[in-house]
C-alpha cells in the first residue's frame, strides 16, 4: 500500500470514527446524513484536486471505499425480499378485505402513472427552453463504446410490450424472485406475498387455530425482519459518505462542462417535478415543508447511491415512523414505485433524449404527431424499468426505438450520465413516497398525529426532536 492511498483511507477512517461518535451522542438521523453527504462532497473534491480524477489512486482509494459504500448497498438489497414478504402478508392478514387490497393498489399505480405523464411533459418544456440538441455533438471514444452497448441492447427492448410486461410480473418460480434475479422481481414478490395473506386469510374462518399459528409467525418474522432494517439503516451515514465521496472523486469536470445545458436542464426538470410531488403533498391537506424535512433522510440515500430498488427498507420505515402511512401502503408503494412510473428515470430522462435526438433525423420535436405518441409510449414503457444502475438507459432504449429513433446518440451523455443519475434516482424514490402518501390519506389511514409530531423516531430506532 503506497503512501498516498493510506494517507486517503487513513483520513475515511477519521470521518468515519467522527459519524460514529455523532451516533453514540445521538446526534439525529438526518443531521449525521447530511454530515456524511458533505464531507464525502469535501474529500472527493480534495482527492479529485490533489491526483485526478483518472489517477490511480483515486481508483485504489475507491476501491477501498466500495466495502463501505457498495457494501451498505448489499446490505439493503440483502433485506428488501424478506421487508416486503412479511409486511405485505402481515398488512392483508389486517385488512381481511380484499376491497381495500384492490384501491391500494389502484391508487399507488395511478399516482405513479399520472405523475410520469407530468415527468415526460417537464422533459420536453425544458428541452425546449435551454434549446437541447443532440446535432454537432463530437463523440469520444467511451461514448462511441457507449454506444456500441446500447445498440446491442436494442433488440431486447424492442421486444418489450405492455403485455409481455405485465405476464412477467407473474412469480412462475417466485423462490427465484426472492434473489432479484429478474427485473421485475419485485413485483412478482409483491404479487406472491398478495397470494399467500389472501390464502392465509381464506382459512381464518374454517381452521382458526391454523391461521392463529401462521399469524403469530409471521408477527414474529415481522418483528425480526424491522430489527434487521433498522441494524442495516444505523449504517446510513458511512454509506453516503463513502458512495458520495467515490462519485466526486471520480467525476470529470470536463465533460460536464461540455453538456452543461443537458446537466442544468435535468435538474431544472427534477426540481419541478419535485414541485408537483409537494403539490400534490399540498393538495391532500399536508404540510408539504414538514413533509420534505421528514423524508430528507431517504432523498439523500437515493441521491448518493443512486438505486431506487436499494431505497426501498429506508422508503418504508419513512413513511411508516414519519409519515404516519400503514405498513401495507407504504411498502406497495415502495416496492411498484421501485419498477413502475419513476419519474426521473423513466418519465423526464426519456422525454427529453427523444426531443434532444429527433433533430439529428431531421424530425421537428415539438409537433403533436411527434409529441402525444412519446408521452404515450413513455407511460406506457415506464412499467416495468428496472430500479437499479442502468434503468434509465433500458427506459430510453424503448422509448427511442418506438419512436424510431438513434438509440446510439444516447451515449453521448455518459460522461455526465451519474450525475445526473444521481438527481433521477432521488426523484424516483420521492414519487413512490408521493403515490403511498397520496394512496393513505385519500383512503383516510394515514395518522395524522405521526405525520404532525416533532418528535420522531429516527430510521435508526431512537427518538429525537425533528
Amino acid at each position: 500500500m503506497n503512501l498516498p492511498l493510506f494517507l486517503n483511507l487513513a483520513i475515511a477512517l477519521v470521518v468515519c470514527a467522527l459519524l460514529y461518535k455523532m451516533q453514540t451522542a445521538h446526534a439525529s438521523f438526518t443531521k449525521r446524513v447530511f454530515t456524511g453527504m458533505g464531507l464525502g462532497v469535501l474529500l472527493g473534491a480534495v482527492f479529485q484536486a490533489v491526483y485526478g480524477a483518472t489517477s490511480a489512486v483515486v481508483t485504489q482509494t475507491d476501491a477501498w471505499l466500495d466495502i463501505i459504500g457498495s457494501g451498505y448497498v448489499q446490505l439493503l438489497q440483502m433485506i428488501i425480499m424478506p421487508l416486503i414478504m412479511v409486511s405485505i402478508i402481515q398488512a392483508i392478514l389486517k385488512l381481511r378485505n380484499a376491497s381495500s387490497l384492490g384501491k391500494i393498489s389502484a391508487i399507488t399505480i395511478a399516482t405513479l402513472l399520472l405523475t410520469t405523464v407530468v415527468a415526460a411533459c417537464i422533459g420536453i418544456l425544458m428541452a425546449k427552453l435551454f434549446s437541447l440538441t443532440a446535432v454537432g455533438l463530437t463523440a469520444s471514444a467511451a461514448e462511441v463504446a457507449r454506444g456500441h452497448y446500447m445498440d446491442t441492447k436494442l433488440a431486447t427492448a424492442q421486444q418489450i410490450s405492455l403485455p409481455s410486461t405485465i405476464l412477467s410480473f407473474l412469480p412462475t418460480n417466485p423462490f427465484l424472485d426472492m434473489t432479484g434475479a429478474r427485473k421485475t422481481s419485485t413485483i412478482a414478490v409483491v404479487l406472491f406475498s398478495i397470494f399467500i395473506g389472501i390464502s392465509a386469510t381464506g382459512i381464518a374462518g374454517k381452521k382458526p387455530e391454523v391461521f392463529t399459528s401462521f399469524n403469530q409467525f409471521i408477527n414474529v418474522a415481522h418483528v425480526i425482519v424491522m430489527r434487521m432494517v433498522t441494524l442495516v439503516l444505523r449504517l446510513t451515514p458511512f454509506g453516503v459518505f463513502a458512495l458520495m465521496t467515490q462519485v466526486v472523486a471520480g467525476s470529470s469536470l470536463d465533460s460536464i462542462y461540455k453538456l452543461i445545458d443537458f446537466v442544468l436542464a435535468s435538474y431544472s426538470a427534477l426540481f419541478l417535478m419535485f414541485c408537483v410531488h409537494l403539490l400534490l403533498i399540498t393538495a391532500i391537506g399536508l404540510n408539504p415543508l414538514r413533509y420534505v424535512r421528514k423524508i430528507f433522510p431517504v432523498l439523500a440515500f437515493a441521491f448518493t447511491s443512486r438505486t431506487s430498488a436499494g431505497a426501498i427498507p429506508m422508503s418504508v420505515q419513512t413513511q411508516t415512523s414519519r409519515l404516519g402511512t400503514p405498513e401495507g401502503i407504504a411498502n406497495f408503494a415502495a416496492s411498484f414505485g421501485s419498477t413502475i412510473g419513476q419519474n426521473g428515470c423513466a418519465g423526464i430522462y426519456p422525454a427529453m433524449l427523444a426531443v434532444m435526438i429527433a433533430p439529428t433525423v431531421g424530425i421537428d420535436p415539438f409537433t403533436m404527431q411527434f409529441l402525444l405518441p412519446l408521452v404515450g409510449i413513455i407511460t406506457i414503457g415506464s412499467v416495468g424499468v428496472a430500479g437499479v444502475g442502468g434503468g434509465a438507459t433500458f427506459a430510453a432504449l424503448i422509448v427511442l426505438s418506438a419512436m424510431n429513433l438513434p438509440v446510439a446518440l444516447a451515449g453521448l451523455l455518459i460522461s455526465i450520465e451519474p450525475l445526473i443519475d444521481m438527481g433521477r434516482t432521488a426523484l424516483n424514490v420521492s414519487g413512490s413516497i408521493t403515490a403511498g402518501t397520496v394512496a393513505s390519506r385519500v383512503l383516510g389511514e394515514t395518522d395524522l398525529a405521526v405525520f404532525n409530531s416533532d418528535a420522531v423516531v429516527n430510521l435508526d430506532g431512537d427518538e429525537q426532536v425533528a
